[in-house]
């Protein structure tokens, strides 16, 4: 019993110093409080009217680049590159005012952009990537393009992505890095483009009526340009068929009515004037053996 007593004496006085050592500890943390508070108070509204002064200065910039030359697409890239900067030039104000030392905010960030750098890799080469898009200019706002096997419009330049806009009303964001690296097939970059198209016909059916036709539907069609002058000409001796190549120029914006107008165009004619789209077939001979006895 007297062993308990003692237990417990010992126990009460080690959570009595614990609770002194905390209380040390709050009071320590408060004086520092009291004694930075009006710095606090003045970083905070530093802070404050910094975001609103730098989101009132991305504002201003978003309009002014709207009424320059400056493509769309590069106009986002660069309001936000310049909100990113003002956002940190404030947080290096409110540091100065909460009286950090220049040398150690300095140290800090290059610390932390050490350290950022070796963790984000793939981020600082999207925002190279989007510098060198910046620049180097492959392509516009509302560009009909294809990377990395995705086909869309062109909708904004990011710090980190591109974003496009594919036909099936897809949102597809693509790394810069990736982007800058990358194959770009830019389909509006010049005013027209090529319809290339290759029709079959049977051996037995009349190519030269067949190239007729074709030449026929081209001229007809206002969508199709007679300058380039279109090319149908045989392509190709297939196994079943005969290739009859059709090349003819239209204006970016009627490429896939144009091409659709021809194909359908096309078999319509065809199947009017007698002429076989061949399908794969084979011939099967069946020799028939005698057994002699």
């Amino acid at each position: 019993m007297i062993t308990n007593f003692f237990k417990a004496e010992e126990t009460g006085g080690v959570f009595q110093e614990n609770v002194e050592r905390a209380s040390g500890i709050f009071s320590a943390f408060a004086d520092y409080l009291k004694g930075i508070f009006p710095s606090l108070v003045i970083a905070l509204i530093v802070l404050a009217i910094g975001i609103l002064v730098s989101k009132l200065i991305t504002k201003l910039t978003g309009k002014a680049l709207s009424r320059s030359n400056v493509d769309g697409a590069a106009k986002s890239f660069l309001v936000s590159l310049i909100r990113v900067i003002l956002y940190i030039v404030v947080i290096i104000m409110a540091l100065s005012v909460l009286k950090v030392p220049m040398s150690s905010i300095i140290t800090i960030l290059g610390a932390a952009g050490l350290a950022i750098s070796l963790a984000l890799q793939n981020c600082l080469s999207n925002l190279c990537g989007g510098f060198i898009i910046l620049f180097s200019k492959p392509f516009s706002s509302g560009d009909l393009i294809e990377i990395d096997g995705s086909l869309g419009k062109v909708v904004s330049i990011g710090i980190l992505y591109t974003k496009i806009v594919t036909f099936d009303s897809k949102t597809v964001f693509i790394p810069n890095g990736k982007v800058s690296d990358a194959k770009i097939i830019n389909y509006t970059d010049t005013p027209t483009r090529r319809i290339d198209l290759q029709f079959e016909i049977s051996y037995t059916s009349d190519f030269y009526k067949a190239k007729s036709l074709i030449l026929e539907i081209i001229s007809a069609d206002k969508l199709l340009l007679s300058e380039p002058a279109p090319i149908v000409r045989m392509g190709a001796h297939k196994d079943n068929s005969v290739g009859i190549d059709t090349l003819v120029w239209t204006k970016n914006d009627d490429y896939y009515t144009a091409r659709y107008n021809l194909l359908e165009n096309v078999k319509k004619a065809f199947d009017e004037n007698g002429i076989v789209i061949p399908f794969r077939q084979f011939d099967v001979h069946i020799k028939e053996t005698r057994n002699e006895k």
